[in-house]
């Protein structure tokens, strides 16, 4: 990555960049090694039991996510949130749940935290309308909580439904709710970031939540560094 590259993406992450008066920026470190896509111990992976759900196109499934009342959390809602982006993505970011905005939109990631988001992926080369962005919740937890068990687990079938029709070469989880849901581990989202993993054969990227990096801001250079990796990752998929 070039410097001009470099700064170019730590300003869009919103990360302050100092640079002495008549002196040229010091040349970034050589990148490491991209790490290789460490497997999910399959007793370790979650069992989803498909149901109605398994092999219908996209429209059948919007359909059914509209209308479903699996969980307590349809009498709350003010709408499902099923996705956006790019159908044939590559790349498919996977948050918690919608949040506020996102329930009166009915778009994933249209807040503040969706701003940051944009921006970490314009830095990448890439547009929204390059990705999928999707949630594993589809409708929002009352107070922005984090979800439980007895919601993710009869919504988890329609986000699988969602990868298994995208087939993306990368999936990325955005904090902790999403990345204990696809690598089956409990542990804190530090132990997770940055390290490869495996969701039904698919290299997976832990993240930190663009929601946290808001509020942390030297958490930022991680998440750089993570998406270095991931950029590497996939600059190195040639089909």
């Amino acid at each position: 990555m070039t410097d001009s590259r470099r700064l170019a993406y730590l300003e869009a992450l919103g990360v302050d960049v100092y640079v002495r008066r008549g002196l040229e920026p010091l040349p970034e470190p050589a990148a490491a090694p991209v790490e290789a896509p460490r497997a999910v111990p399959e007793s370790a992976a979650v069992v989803i039991e498909r149901g109605p759900e398994a092999n219908l196109d996209w429209e059948p499934l919007r359909g059914m996510v509209a209308a479903c009342t699996r969980c307590a959390l349809h009498e709350t809602r003010t709408q499902t949130v099923f996705g956006v982006g790019n159908p044939r993505a590559r790349w498919m970011f996977i948050g918690e749940a919608p949040g506020a905005e996102e329930d009166r939109q009915g778009e994933p990631f249209v807040g503040r935290a969706g701003q940051l988001l944009n921006s970490m992926i314009k830095a990448l080369g890439l547009g929204r309308e390059d990705v999928y962005i999707a949630n594993v919740l589809k409708c929002r937890p009352p107070g922005n909580r984090d979800p439980k068990e007895d919601e993710v687990a009869p919504c988890a079938p329609y986000l699988d439904q969602q990868i298994e029709l995208i087939a993306p070469r990368i999936l990325v989880a955005l904090g902790k709710p999403a990345s204990h849901r696809l690598t089956g581990t409990a542990k804190p989202i530090s132990a997770l970031r940055g390290r490869w993993a495996s969701y039904k054969g698919i290299p997976l990227m832990p993240l930190f939540h663009p929601a946290y990096l808001l509020r942390n801001e030297l958490a930022k250079r991680e998440a750089w560094e993570d998406l270095k990796k991931i950029k590497q990752r996939l600059d190195s998929i040639t089909d």
